[in-house]
Protein backbone atom coordinates (compact mmCIF):
# COMPACT_ATOMS: atom_id res chain seq x y z
CA UNK A 1 0.00 0.00 0.00
CA UNK A 2 1.38 3.40 -0.91
CA UNK A 3 1.51 6.02 1.82
CA UNK A 4 1.47 9.12 -0.45
CA UNK A 5 -2.08 8.64 -1.81
CA UNK A 6 -3.41 7.97 1.70
CA UNK A 7 -1.63 11.01 3.06
CA UNK A 8 -2.89 13.14 0.18
CA UNK A 9 -6.48 12.02 0.75
CA UNK A 10 -6.12 12.78 4.44
CA UNK A 11 -4.76 16.24 3.70
CA UNK A 12 -7.58 16.88 1.26
CA UNK A 13 -10.12 15.94 3.92
CA UNK A 14 -8.47 18.41 6.27
CA UNK A 15 -8.41 21.12 3.62
CA UNK A 16 -4.68 20.74 2.98
CA UNK A 17 -5.19 21.25 -0.76
CA UNK A 18 -7.93 21.02 -3.32
CA UNK A 19 -8.34 19.17 -6.57
CA UNK A 20 -6.58 15.91 -5.70
CA UNK A 21 -7.37 13.10 -8.07
CA UNK A 22 -5.21 9.99 -7.94
CA UNK A 23 -4.31 8.33 -11.20
CA UNK A 24 -4.01 4.58 -11.07
CA UNK A 25 -1.77 2.18 -12.88
CA UNK A 26 -3.17 -0.40 -15.22
CA UNK A 27 -1.80 -3.96 -15.34
CA UNK A 28 -0.09 -3.36 -18.69
CA UNK A 29 1.19 0.13 -17.82
CA UNK A 30 2.59 0.30 -14.29
CA UNK A 31 2.63 3.67 -12.60
CA UNK A 32 5.82 5.55 -11.93
CA UNK A 33 5.92 6.80 -8.35
CA UNK A 34 9.37 7.74 -7.21
CA UNK A 35 8.97 8.70 -3.61
CA UNK A 36 6.87 9.05 -0.51
CA UNK A 37 5.93 12.67 -1.26
CA UNK A 38 4.42 12.23 -4.72
CA UNK A 39 0.75 13.06 -4.99
CA UNK A 40 -0.50 11.00 -7.94
CA UNK A 41 0.54 7.86 -9.73
CA UNK A 42 1.63 8.60 -13.27
CA UNK A 43 1.49 6.24 -16.21
CA UNK A 44 4.24 7.02 -18.70
CA UNK A 45 3.57 6.54 -22.42
CA UNK A 46 5.33 3.58 -24.04
CA UNK A 47 7.22 6.02 -26.26
CA UNK A 48 7.78 9.76 -26.31
CA UNK A 49 8.29 12.00 -29.32
CA UNK A 50 11.77 13.44 -29.82
CA UNK A 51 10.60 16.84 -28.55
CA UNK A 52 9.00 15.26 -25.47
CA UNK A 53 12.21 13.34 -24.71
CA UNK A 54 14.07 16.67 -24.71
CA UNK A 55 11.31 18.05 -22.53
CA UNK A 56 11.62 15.18 -20.10
CA UNK A 57 15.31 15.98 -19.65
CA UNK A 58 14.57 19.69 -19.19
CA UNK A 59 11.68 18.88 -16.82
CA UNK A 60 13.96 16.73 -14.67
CA UNK A 61 16.53 19.55 -14.50
CA UNK A 62 14.19 22.51 -13.99
CA UNK A 63 10.82 21.29 -12.64
CA UNK A 64 10.99 17.89 -10.94
CA UNK A 65 12.47 19.18 -7.68
CA UNK A 66 9.16 20.95 -6.98
CA UNK A 67 6.55 19.27 -9.21
CA UNK A 68 7.81 15.74 -8.56
CA UNK A 69 9.00 13.01 -10.90
CA UNK A 70 7.08 12.91 -14.19
CA UNK A 71 4.72 15.66 -12.96
CA UNK A 72 3.39 13.56 -10.05
CA UNK A 73 3.47 16.50 -7.62
CA UNK A 74 5.26 16.86 -4.32
CA UNK A 75 3.25 17.10 -1.10
CA UNK A 76 5.95 19.37 0.33
CA UNK A 77 6.42 21.72 -2.61
CA UNK A 78 4.12 21.88 -5.65
CA UNK A 79 1.08 20.30 -7.30
CA UNK A 80 1.01 17.53 -9.86
CA UNK A 81 0.99 18.65 -13.49
CA UNK A 82 -0.52 15.32 -14.50
CA UNK A 83 -3.90 16.43 -13.25
CA UNK A 84 -7.18 17.55 -14.82
CA UNK A 85 -6.58 21.12 -13.59
CA UNK A 86 -3.66 21.37 -16.03
CA UNK A 87 -5.46 19.89 -19.04
CA UNK A 88 -5.01 21.97 -22.21
CA UNK A 89 -8.55 23.39 -22.07
CA UNK A 90 -8.00 24.81 -18.59
CA UNK A 91 -4.30 25.70 -18.64
CA UNK A 92 -3.20 26.25 -22.21
CA UNK A 93 0.42 26.05 -23.26
CA UNK A 94 0.93 29.79 -22.84
CA UNK A 95 0.06 29.51 -19.15
CA UNK A 96 3.06 27.20 -18.72
CA UNK A 97 5.29 29.66 -20.59
CA UNK A 98 4.10 32.54 -18.39
CA UNK A 99 4.46 30.54 -15.19
CA UNK A 100 8.06 29.65 -16.02
CA UNK A 101 8.95 33.21 -17.09
CA UNK A 102 7.01 35.25 -14.53
CA UNK A 103 6.03 32.89 -11.75
CA UNK A 104 2.45 32.40 -10.60
CA UNK A 105 0.38 33.41 -7.62
CA UNK A 106 -1.21 30.47 -5.83
CA UNK A 107 -4.79 29.94 -6.97
CA UNK A 108 -5.68 26.23 -7.32
CA UNK A 109 -3.47 24.75 -4.62
CA UNK A 110 -2.16 25.80 -1.22
CA UNK A 111 1.56 25.58 -1.86
CA UNK A 112 2.24 29.28 -2.01
CA UNK A 113 3.37 31.25 -5.02
CA UNK A 114 5.55 29.74 -7.73
CA UNK A 115 8.66 31.81 -8.46
CA UNK A 116 9.93 32.27 -12.02
CA UNK A 117 12.26 29.51 -13.21
CA UNK A 118 15.72 31.02 -13.42
CA UNK A 119 17.57 30.60 -16.70
CA UNK A 120 14.88 28.68 -18.56
CA UNK A 121 14.29 29.46 -22.22
CA UNK A 122 11.03 29.56 -24.11
CA UNK A 123 12.28 26.64 -26.25
CA UNK A 124 12.96 24.56 -23.12
CA UNK A 125 9.48 25.33 -21.82
CA UNK A 126 7.99 24.30 -25.18
CA UNK A 127 9.74 20.93 -24.94
CA UNK A 128 8.62 20.52 -21.31
CA UNK A 129 5.05 21.23 -22.41
CA UNK A 130 5.38 18.52 -25.09
CA UNK A 131 6.51 16.07 -22.41
CA UNK A 132 3.72 17.04 -19.97
CA UNK A 133 1.03 16.87 -22.67
CA UNK A 134 2.13 13.41 -23.83
CA UNK A 135 2.14 12.13 -20.26
CA UNK A 136 -1.25 13.74 -19.63
CA UNK A 137 -2.69 11.93 -22.66
CA UNK A 138 -1.29 8.64 -21.35
CA UNK A 139 -3.26 9.35 -18.18
CA UNK A 140 -6.53 10.22 -19.97
CA UNK A 141 -6.13 13.96 -19.45
CA UNK A 142 -7.01 15.70 -22.68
Amino acid sequence: MRIAPLLAIGLAALGGFTGYSALRATPDAPAEVAGPHTMVEVILPATLSAKARLGQTAYEAKCAACHGPNGAGNLNAAPPLIHKIYEPGHHGDESFHRAAADGVQAHHWRFGNMPPVAGITRAEVASIIAFIREVQRANAIF
